[in-house]
């Protein structure tokens, strides 16, 4: 069957490439319905990455935040035309200790292999989540993202202590956005006040306790553990005022992605004893938790529904286009192409 490539050969010009793909006895063929634009795929779109990345690794398909539709199943697991979510992230070894999500040796769509921006994709059983009746396609469709605030916050619950009075989370974008919604509906008796530069983005936040400009801090203000969702020029700021208000022996998870190198007050971080990590994208047990709490909270899919940004359909290549260069404009939310292709 002939498959095309929709590929980013060079910033700001896509291309589309054609390839055979083989019907077998253990691969999945889905049909991409639903794809969300994410910030490092206009890093790629844009040419933000460094020179040497943009040569290694392009032309390739962007897209690694993805729903679709089986059209074929060897297994007999799925059903032809059953609604399923895209797992990016594939890898090529298991290890006792380090989850797929960090093994060096693991491949990731849209980043040095192709992703999701296809007319089919060829994947195997355990790369596919199926998506619960009755969920929202267009929120569905950035699942991985939204995986990856559930992820860390899992990692957040094994590495912090017990005392969580009072959460801080710095951030008033998507990712602060998620990450502050799943906080307070999977540790609710947290008191969860989140911090940012727009007074507009922050009253969009009507479901934490507290919110502050990060210029307007109370002076008072402390607390037990804290996440940075920041990413960007703003990540060096964001965690050095973390260090500022934390508590001793807090812990501090770090989300948002940088280019540059972020200096922080580390004389701070040890005379508090400090504890700082790392989460980044998410592996099946992230997305099958995920759509399970979908499933026991509906409203945390209604909440989600408010920073769906541009809605898109997708028919050639230059409908492409169109999405990303409305998505570098957007002030908050999500870019969703509607793949009509």
């Amino acid at each position: 069957m002939l498959n095309a490539k929709y590929q980013l050969k060079r910033p700001r010009q896509f291309e589309v490439c054609y390839e055979d793909i083989t019907f077998d006895d253990t691969h999945i063929i889905v049909r991409p319905t639903y794809l969300s634009i994410c910030n490092a795929d206009q890093r790629y779109y844009q040419g933000l990455r460094p020179e040497e990345v943009l040569k290694k690794k392009l032309p390739m398909a962007l897209i690694h935040e993805a729903i679709g539709k089986v059209v074929y199943d060897p297994t007999g697991t799925y059903e032809i035309g059953q609604k399923v979510v895209m797992i990016p992230n594939l890898p090529c070894e298991k290890d006792e200790i380090i989850p797929e999500n960090y093994l060096r040796s693991s491949k990731f769509r849209a980043s040095g292999t192709d992703g999701f921006m296809q007319e089919y994709v060829k994947t195997t059983l355990n790369r596919i989540v199926p998506l619960p009746e009755g969920i929202n396609n267009v929120v569905a469709a950035f699942t991985e993202i939204v995986s990856v605030s559930y992820h860390a916050l899992t990692r957040f619950d094994s590495i912090a202590h017990a005392r969580r009075n009072t959460i801080g989370i710095w951030g008033d974008g998507n990712l602060g956005y998620i990450t502050s919604l799943l906080f307070k509906k999977r540790f609710p008796d947290s008191k969860v006040v989140v911090f940012g530069m727009n007074e507009n983005k922050l009253s969009d936040f009507t479901f934490v306790d507290e919110t502050y400009l990060i210029t307007e801090i109370p002076e008072d203000f402390h607390m037990d553990h804290a996440f940075e969702c920041c990413g960007g020029s703003g990540a060096p700021k964001a965690i050095n005022q973390i260090i500022d208000y934390i508590h001793p022996e807090g812990t501090i998870s770090i989300l948002g992605v940088t280019e540059e190198l972020a200096p922080i007050n580390t004389r701070m971080v040890l005379e508090k004893g400090l504890r700082i990590f790392g989460s980044s994208r998410s592996g099946r047990e992230d997305f099958e938790g995920l759509l399970h709490l979908y499933e026991m909270h509906p409203d945390v899919v209604e909440y989600l529904e408010n920073i769906v940004g541009s809605q898109i359909h997708v028919r050639e290549v230059k409908d492409i286009t169109t999405a990303f260069e409305e998505d570098i404009h957007k002030l908050i939310g999500k870019t969703i192409m509607i793949w009509d292709k």
